[in-house]
């Protein structure tokens, strides 16, 4: 959708919303809609090519707006995250519309998802503790209880862990700053000895500061033994499993206890919506659920409905689920897998064009949209550069540390980025980086 279009689809809807205010007298206060109405409706999953914006404007007249905001809210989150879960080739256990005992969830941000998982994880924890020894008290365990996480993990997972009020440690990564399955058995070997209970490892597919990947297929059953909760963040990375070529990076999710990525963060969907599965929802519900007669409702114990408020920490929410389904519909699953191949591509255009200068290093493996490079030199000659070129205000780059070398990271993340803008931006970083090593030999 161009600007042009956009204007006059964005007239169009408003033109909607004035009519809606204008006759809302005339709908129904509460909605007849039985339990379950919607999903017959939509197909079973995302359609593969893109489809015309008037057809699915008008399906708001004929399947959202018969539900009102509930049912049709929930009931449309609970397809959309069953359309996307097929996307990337969840195991059906994650998705509702198998049968399974799990389901998918639309929280606000990847932070909240590790937040809801870990507490989850505590509560369950505490239980299984409590049953096996009737002699502690909650006190007792919580003060016992160890999350884990990479060393390379966002830091939202250690934040999760100050608000539930447990111990984390970080486990060291490998040459590829990937955790790998024998260093976590033996952090957990040397804590159980000690007498920490470990109840929940956060697995992280993309990491931020070099998008790399943990080794699931060794963690997970590790994980599994242990009765530890395995939580995968795949915040920024999860959007490219929509690929084929790509889903292999996420081989051993089905060892997981919840996963989540945000499309808001690569697949086209507009803030805020990052979208969360658990393999059995009951773990969610038993934490989180608080029942006052104000929120009662007629089908509460019927079984036939999610209440989502009982997955979450907030007890509002937004119709986050309206987007999603937009997006997949009037880009399909080949517009979306294009749009992801892409920034990939763009991302190794740039990575060529650095190791054509043999002042510039390349610090991490390049496999989605990232580029983790560095003048070839000292820290504070890197911390220069960055300084200068985001002085520059041009373009701007975030830097991390990785095995103590400072490192700058170009991130190919806009819609309409294309190989002019990279050139560009690598042009650009080049006379910047000439300038500084000029100015060097000079002093």
């Amino acid at each position: 959708m161009d600007a042009t279009e956009f204007r006059k689809r964005g007239k169009e809807i408003v033109d909607y919303i004035a009519d809606y205010m204008e006759n809302i007298e005339k709908r129904q206060v509460y909605p007849d809609v039985e339990p379950g109405y919607l999903r017959p409706l939509l197909p079973d999953s995302a359609p593969e090519e893109p489809e015309r914006f008037e057809d699915v404007f008008k399906d708001i007249e004929r399947i959202i707006m018969p539900g009102a905001a509930s049912p049709a809210c929930t009931e449309l989150e609970t397809v959309m995250m069953d359309w996307l879960g097929k996307m990337i080739n969840l195991p059906p256990q994650f998705l509702v519309g198998n049968g399974g005992a799990g389901g998918g969830v639309i929280q606000g941000t990847a932070s909240e998802s590790t937040l809801v998982a870990m507490l989850a994880a505590r509560t369950k924890a505490i239980c299984r503790a409590l049953s096996e020894n009737k002699d502690l008290t909650q006190g007792d365990v919580i003060g016992r209880l160890v999350a884990y996480a990479s060393d390379q993990a966002h830091s939202s997972v250690e934040k999760a862990a100050v608000i539930a009020g447990v111990k984390i440690k970080e486990v060291p990564t490998d040459d590829t700053f990937a955790v790998c399955g024998s260093v976590l058995r033996k952090v957990i070997e040397e804590d159980k000895a000690s007498g920490l209970i470990p109840f929940f490892f956060c697995a992280t597919l993309g990491s931020t500061p070099c998008c790399s990947f943990d080794k699931l297929l060794e963690l997970g059953p590790i994980c599994n033994k242990e009765n530890i909760w395995m939580h995968i963040d795949a915040a920024y990375a999860g959007s490219s499993f929509i690929c084929p070529e790509f889903r292999y990076l996420l081989n051993g999710v089905e060892f997981a206890d919840s996963f989540n990525f945000n499309p808001h963060k690569w697949l086209l969907v507009n803030f805020d919506c990052s979208a969360m599965w658990v393999k059995n929802r009951s773990d969610l519900t038993s934490t989180f659920k608080i029942d006052p007669l104000y929120l009662k409702h007629e089908h509460e114990e019927s079984g036939l409905i999610t209440d989502y408020r009982h997955w979450q920490i907030p007890l509002g929410r937004r119709f986050r689920s309206l987007k999603m389904w937009f997006v997949f519909r009037m880009y399909g699953v080949k517009g979306l897998q294009e749009h992801i191949r892409k920034h990939v591509k763009l991302a190794h255009e740039f990575k060529e064009l650095v190791l054509q200068d043999d002042r510039f290093e390349i610090c991490a493996e390049v496999i989605l949209g990232l580029v983790c490079f560095r003048l070839k030199g000292s820290n504070e000659l890197n911390e220069a550069l960055l300084q200068s070129t985001n002085n520059a205000r041009k373009i701007h780059l975030v830097p991390c540390y990785l095995r103590e070398k400072y490192v700058l990271r170009f991130a190919i993340c806009a819609r309409t980025v294309e190989s002019a803008h990279v050139q560009f931006a690598w042009n650009h970083i080049k006379k910047l980086a000439g300038d500084l090593l000029k100015a060097q030999k000079q002093q």
